[in-house]
C-alpha cells in the first residue's frame, strides 16, 4: 500500500501541473486571446488553486508517512482544507474552458513527458504539409506546362486568357482591400 499511494499521488500531481502548465501557457482556451474573455480571467485562480492542491497534498503524503495518534487532528485539518480546495478548484474550473486531449493525460499517466504528444502532433504536421505542398508545386507545374503548350497551339487565345486573369486578379485585389476597411 505504501507503493500505491504515492504512486497515484504523483500521477495525479503530474497530472494536475500538465493541466496548470497547459491553462498558464494558454493551450487549448477557447476564444482567443481577448482580455474580456471570462475564462482568461479565471484561468490564474485555477491555476493557484491547483498549485494549493499540490501543496495541500504533500503536506497530507508527509503526514501519512509519518503518521503516529498525535498527529491525527492536523491530519483531519489537512484532509478537508484539501476538501474544500477541491471543491473551490472545481467551481472556478467551471467558468475556463480548457481542453486537454486525452493522450497526453495518458502519457502523463504512463509516467511519459506530455511534450512528446507536442512533438509528434507538429511532426505529423510538417510531414502533411510537406505532402500538400508537393502536391501544389506539381498542380503549379502541370499549369505552367499546359499554358506553354496551349500558347504554341492558341497564342491569340492565351493572350486573351492572360487579359482576363490580370483583369479579374485586379478586381479582386480592389475587393479584399475594399472589404479589409
Amino acid at each position: 500500500m505504501d507503493n500505491a499511494a504515492p504512486n497515484s499521488s504523483s500521477s495525479a500531481a503530474a497530472t494536475a501541473a500538465a493541466v496548470a502548465a497547459a491553462a498558464a501557457s494558454g493551450n487549448g482556451v477557447q476564444g482567443g486571446d481577448r482580455p474580456e474573455d471570462p475564462s482568461k480571467q479565471n484561468l490564474a485562480q485555477v491555476t493557484a488553486s491547483i498549485q494549493r492542491t499540490l501543496g495541500l497534498l504533500h503536506q497530507l503524503n508527509l503526514n501519512v508517512s509519518s503518521f503516529s495518534s498525535a498527529s491525527q487532528l492536523p491530519l483531519l485539518q489537512r484532509l478537508n482544507a484539501l476538501v474544500a480546495e477541491l471543491d473551490t478548484m472545481q467551481k472556478l474550473a467551471e467558468g475556463c474552458n480548457i481542453q486537454v486531449p486525452m493522450e497526453v493525460v495518458n502519457l502523463i499517466d504512463d509516467g511519459k513527458n506530455p511534450d512528446e504528444f507536442t512533438r509528434d502532433v507538429l511532426n505529423s504536421c510538417i510531414a502533411k504539409n510537406q505532402i500538400t505542398k508537393g502536391k501544389t508545386d506539381a498542380f503549379k507545374s502541370l499549369r505552367k506546362h499546359l499554358l506553354e503548350e496551349l500558347e504554341e497551339a492558341f497564342p491569340e487565345d492565351i493572350e486573351a486568357y492572360r487579359q482576363i486573369r490580370a483583369t479579374s486578379a485586379a478586381v479582386i485585389h480592389r475587393l479584399s482591400a475594399f472589404w479589409k476597411c
